[in-house]
């Protein structure tokens, strides 16, 4: 890891913060990845760079995966509805992140558009390399991988499903009355028994989504790891190259429409 990231990490993780400056210093290092991959992708010539840049990329992958799960372990709420995304992206968040599903339509988008792109030369025969030009094997290998991959992400979203509905089970109704009619009759003034007990319950309900959390990241890492595993080493550049595009515009649109919907509310309070 970067000695940024590393310094970024441990400081915050020391001082409380969030994982917001780690965040944008790694997006910083994604940018810096995105430009080696798309010289690698123009100038392919020589083919042993390749793998080493892939295997530099994952690592960056990996690093941030596994400073996203410590910081999990203090905040898990806070990963789960990250301040540092916009709008725009948290409403596509799945678990605190991207669909591992969603991997597959990059890849098919990406390979149908380079597909349209080098078509004359696919026709004549001739060998693109990119991901217009997936084999019949690496298509039935990514189908297969496609479908565990969602019969995954199904059981996950199930578990999420049951910790969220277990904020409504028996011991949470009956601690809520208890505490609503401790404030109805002291003024607002809990104990600290109850307040142990808000504590403590409210806490089983973190663990269970802290291991949801890992869970999906696990997934997503994994998914992207196993694409990679399937594809050519160009292949797997423009692929790198697609997801880092993807995620670094998005981010930034999102940013800048934030930016555009509070500066039309401050406009109408005016």
């Amino acid at each position: 890891m970067s000695q940024h990231l590393m310094n970024a990490s441990r400081n915050g993780l020391e001082n409380g913060e969030s994982f917001h400056k780690f965040f944008e210093q790694w997006l910083v290092e994604q940018s810096r990845d995105l430009d080696q991959l798309v010289r690698a992708s123009k100038d392919n010539s020589n083919h042993r760079i390749l793998s080493p840049l892939i295997q530099r990329v994952v690592k960056h992958y990996e690093e941030y995966y596994t400073e996203k799960s410590r910081y999990a372990n203090v905040d898990v709420l806070g990963m789960l509805h990250p301040s540092w995304r916009s709008n725009l992206e948290d409403a596509f968040l799945w678990i605190g992140g991207w669909r591992p599903s969603m991997a597959f339509h990059l890849l098919y988008s990406k390979s149908g558009i380079q597909l349209e792109a080098n078509l004359h030369e696919l026709i004549r025969g001739f060998s693109t390399g990119d991901l217009g030009d997936l084999s019949s094997s690496q298509l039935g290998r990514i189908d297969q991988l496609q479908n565990k991959t969602i019969r995954e992400e199904k059981r996950l979203s199930e578990n999420l499903a049951k910790v969220q509905e277990s904020v409504a089970d028996a011991s949470m109704v009956e601690l809520s009355n208890v505490v609503s009619e401790l404030i109805r009759e002291q003024r607002g003034q809990v104990d600290e028994a109850e307040e142990e007990k808000i504590k403590t319950n409210i806490g089983n309900k973190e663990e269970g989504l802290l291991d949801v959390l890992k869970k999906a990241d696990d997934l997503r890492l994994r998914t992207l790891k196993d694409i990679l595993r399937i594809l050519t080493p160009i292949q797997a550049v423009h692929f790198l190259i697609a997801a880092a595009e993807l995620h670094l515009r998005i981010h930034e649109w999102g940013k800048k429409k934030d930016a555009d919907v509070s500066h039309q509310n401050r406009h109408a309070r005016q």
